[in-house]
């Protein structure tokens, strides 16, 4: 009887418990399977670019999860005239040697394109180990905080970097990269709302737990880096883009005269090399050389970057002194974090659906769209203004960064491509840090705050919205890839 009933199967007990397991993991286990269908489509998993895709969710995740725990601390958790001196030693502490080091970063990782996988899994590691050791200082908010806050800074805009220049590498077969990374760019949005609320519940059990939280997603972050395809660390083909003058011509001496006899390649007619002559050294094409069009997309994304740093500081500061009418400080702080993450998730989505069309004409455009609307929030000052301006700014970044995006596609060289990604991140991480830094330096004064806003962006409208339209009007002599 014993031996017949251990062949009827398992008992009713262990059928319900695992019927019982298979139920409470289903929601999990079909939430992967969706997210991972989602991330590997129309080719982007046998490329890699899902790797990519959901390496950068995990990187937004724990990036946010630091920014709950430093503002609960740095900012929220004293009153306004202590936090805005707290943010001010924050900023000269972090941002000011950031400044410095942000010209190198590029250049730096332009010289190791064989350790992209190692460069990001080390940027995920980095910030592992520095919000383990900020986790300690965090409730108190000692002086030890802020040089570990700065490199965190640094190893999160280092991974942007070499992020920026993977992207071209994994492109699937007729994929954009616009459309590239508008996936990876929405996949960062996503898991940061996400990992916010979390990060924010975790802020109520203790004030280092959030910093416990990305620890964890950091270090799997580490691993995910490594899951990438090899052909990431390849630098076959590529060549480093370099600096030019101000003009839009390179920086190149006149052409030396050439010996009678020789053809403009350095050879004899006869087609062989002059004794003890040597071949002339090819240069690399800079930026500029390639059109306009790069360069004037960079100054217009550069002005919004400055917008994004210059709101993010002057708007936390000015809602904490006068709220929204009806609303505590952290909530109008919300709604405009919202507006703006919103924004930016409906600029990434147009960005793909726009594809390349006309992206002189769409940077453009934008950049006299978010103009239009700091300067009627500087007129018309109000709750609305406010949250309105936050949207559209999210909304023209997004976008006009996909149209920089494919313009270097476009017009650079595939040989100094992921150095001209590079180097263009860097510069507009540095113009993010100088908005930031007049941001915290202005009275909270709200017209005055909205005039300024309007003034950055007026400055970036007149010196690259004539290049821009100027440049659609002549087309490209390059060939569009779709």
């Amino acid at each position: 009887m014993t031996a017949a009933r251990s062949h009827d199967g398992p008992g009713p007990l262990r059928r319900a418990g695992r019927a019982t397991g298979r139920a409470l993991r289903s929601p999990f286990t079909g939430t992967a399977r969706g997210i991972r269908k989602a991330t590997h489509a129309h080719g982007a998993g046998e490329s890699g670019l899902g790797k990519l895709i959901e390496l950068h969710a995990v990187n937004g995740a724990g990036d946010v999860m630091i920014t709950v725990a430093l503002a609960s601390t740095v900012f929220f958790s004293v009153p306004t005239d202590e936090a805005r001196g707290r943010v001010a030693l924050y900023l000269a502490i972090t941002m000011a040697p950031f400044t410095l080091l942000a010209p190198v970063i590029g250049p730096l990782l332009d010289r190791l394109p064989h350790g992209r996988r190692a460069a990001m899994a080390g940027a995920m590691l980095a910030r592992a180990l520095l919000a383990i050791t900020m986790s300690g200082a965090v409730a108190t908010g000692g002086l030890e905080l802020y040089p570990a806050a700065l490199g965190v800074l640094v190893s999160s805009k280092a991974y942007g970097v070499v992020r920026s220049a993977v992207v071209p590498r994994l492109l699937p077969p007729k994929f954009s990269l616009v459309k590239a990374n508008s996936r990876v760019t929405l996949a960062g949005l996503l898991a940061t709302g996400v990992a916010a609320p979390i990060g924010a519940g975790l802020q109520t059990i203790g004030s280092a737990w959030p910093l416990y939280g990305a620890c964890v997603i950091f270090i799997a972050g580490t691993f995910l880096a490594f899951t990438l395809p090899h052909k990431v660390d390849s630098a076959k083909g590529e060549r480093r883009a370099r600096l030019i003058d101000p003009h839009g011509e390179e920086a190149v001496p006149p052409p030396a005269p050439k010996p009678r006899g020789l053809r403009k390649d350095g050879l004899r007619k006869d087609g062989l090399r002059r004794s003890g002559e040597k071949p002339a050294k090819e240069r690399p094409p800079g930026l500029r050389s390639v059109g306009g069009s790069v360069f004037h997309g960079l100054q217009a994304n550069a002005s919004h970057r400055a917008l994004s740093g210059f709101l993010i500081f002057f708007l936390a500061f000015l809602l904490r002194e006068h709220p929204m009418a009806g609303q505590s400080a952290a909530v109008s702080l919300a709604i405009v974090g919202v507006s703006a993450g919103v924004g930016n998730a409906c600029g990434t989505a147009v960005g793909a659906w726009l594809r390349a069309r006309g992206p002189e004409v769409i940077i453009a455009t934008v950049l006299g769209l978010a103009l239009g609307t700091a300067v009627l929030a500087a007129v018309f000052f109000s709750t609305a203004a406010v949250a309105a301006l936050g949207a559209v700014a999210g909304f023209t970044q997004a976008l006009s960064k996909l149209s920089l995006d494919a313009m270097i596609q476009r017009d650079v060289p595939e040989e100094v491509r992921t150095s001209a990604f590079a180097r263009s991140e860097t510069l507009l991480q540095m113009a993010w840090v100088v908005g930031g830094g007049i941001g915290i330096a202005l009275p909270l004064n709200a017209v005055l705050g909205m005039s300024v806003a309007a003034g950055i962006l007026a400055l970036g409208a007149a010196t690259s919205v004539r290049g821009l339209l100027g440049a659609a009007r002549r087309g490209t002599p390059h060939p569009r890839v779709a």
